[in-house]
């Protein structure tokens, strides 16, 4: 067999460390590609697993990260022969693909004739094409200036406003449990705190039916900005749900629009683009598919656990509420979601 040019010019290199700029021999031996940009996908431990490259002529050549990959050595003859030729050394097919741009299939055909004059001898296998992904999502609306100016300030410190939550319902348990320990010091770095805070403007308007005292309470959190940790995030997101809800239902229709914008802030938090349409996707199954505690409040019923039942529901609420900030979803639509959360603010009043 003759050796090619392209065989006697070429090097080994692992995938991880491969580079912008780098020549490298695709999947079907024959023709090269450069690298344009280089992504590293890492597994859900951590560790680095896949490297996702992407090819000037268009399309991306995903490879795992220990494969072996044939590159042509910069200002060889190959280089200058191959306008699109490479190979992956020892690469299965399930852990390297390549979606090639038509323009560059189309330069492949039988009749070309090659720099020495001679017709190509063979068209290109044929490469596996990776399958489309979501398109991007758009990034977050984000309220302007002028729109956030629409949720008031506090009227005074936390601390104030949780006391003024105390002394308008003494006798109510629930509130004096949550606002004894709030009164210690409210803290906004601390997860527990924020839960608190959240608990207690979902008790307001929920059990006691106090709006203005729930929004005020729930305000503490609409206005902290998303830093990346879903656990105090899920508090601060519960807020802006409720406090959404009750301006709809209070006909403030322009600061429900803002509290609404801020639920989705976490949307433009991921830069990567492959990552966030991944996000993009798994967060809309969740919003197609979420969780509404269906079993856990029909085991309750059937075993005469009313106290289990009201909580489960009130999981539900925050559900159908966290829903309903969305804009609802693909499987359950703005109606039946005002019908639910009505059949659920009754049921946990009752």
């Amino acid at each position: 067999m003759t050796e090619t040019p392209a065989a006697r010019n070429h090097s080994e290199l692992q995938a991880g460390s491969l580079t912008t700029g780098s020549l490298i021999l695709l999947p079907d031996g024959e023709r090269t590609a450069e690298i344009q940009a280089v992504e590293l996908e890492r597994d859900d431990f951590g560790s680095p697993a896949l490297v996702l490259a992407s090819l000037a002529g268009g399309g991306t050549l995903r490879i795992a990260v220990g494969a072996t990959v044939t590159t042509i050595e910069p200002g060889s003859a190959a280089a200058s022969d191959a306008v699109t030729h490479l190979s992956l050394a020892s690469v299965p097919a399930e852990d390297a693909s390549v979606e090639t741009a038509p323009a560059e299939a189309a330069g492949q055909g039988h009749g070309q004739q090659q720099p020495g004059g001679e017709a190509a001898s063979a068209a290109a296998a044929p490469a596996v094409v990776v399958p489309p992904l979501p398109p991007v999502p758009p990034a977050a609306n984000v309220p302007s200036e002028e729109e956030l100016a629409l949720i008031p300030a506090p009227d005074g410190t936390p601390e104030s406003v949780v006391e003024a939550a105390a002394q308008a319902h003494p006798d109510a348990t629930g509130v004096q449990l949550l606002t004894d320990r709030l009164s210690k010091g409210v803290n906004f770095k601390s997860g527990s705190c924020l839960k608190d805070l959240s608990d207690l403007a979902h008790e307001l308007f929920v059990t006691l039916k106090d709006a203005e005292g729930a929004l005020a309470v729930a305000d503490l959190l609409t206005v902290l900005p998303y830093d990346g940790n879903p656990g105090r995030w899920a508090s601060v997101e519960a807020s802006l749900a409720l406090a959404s809800y009750i301006c709809r239902q209070d006909g403030q229709h322009e600061r429900a629009a803002v509290y609404e914008k801020l639920i989705r802030t976490p949307e433009s938090h991921e830069t990567d683009p492959f990552k966030a349409r991944m996000a993009a996707k798994v967060r809309q199954r969740s919003l197609n598919e979420p969780n509404l505690y269906d079993k856990e409040i029909f085991r309750s019923i059937d075993n005469s656990n009313h106290d289990a039942e009201r909580e489960w529901r009130l999981l539900r609420l925050e559900s159908l509420l966290f829903l309903r900030a969305h804009g609802g979803s693909e499987t359950i639509g703005m109606g039946e979601l005002e019908r639910r959360i009505s059949n659920e603010l009754e049921a946990v009043r009752s």
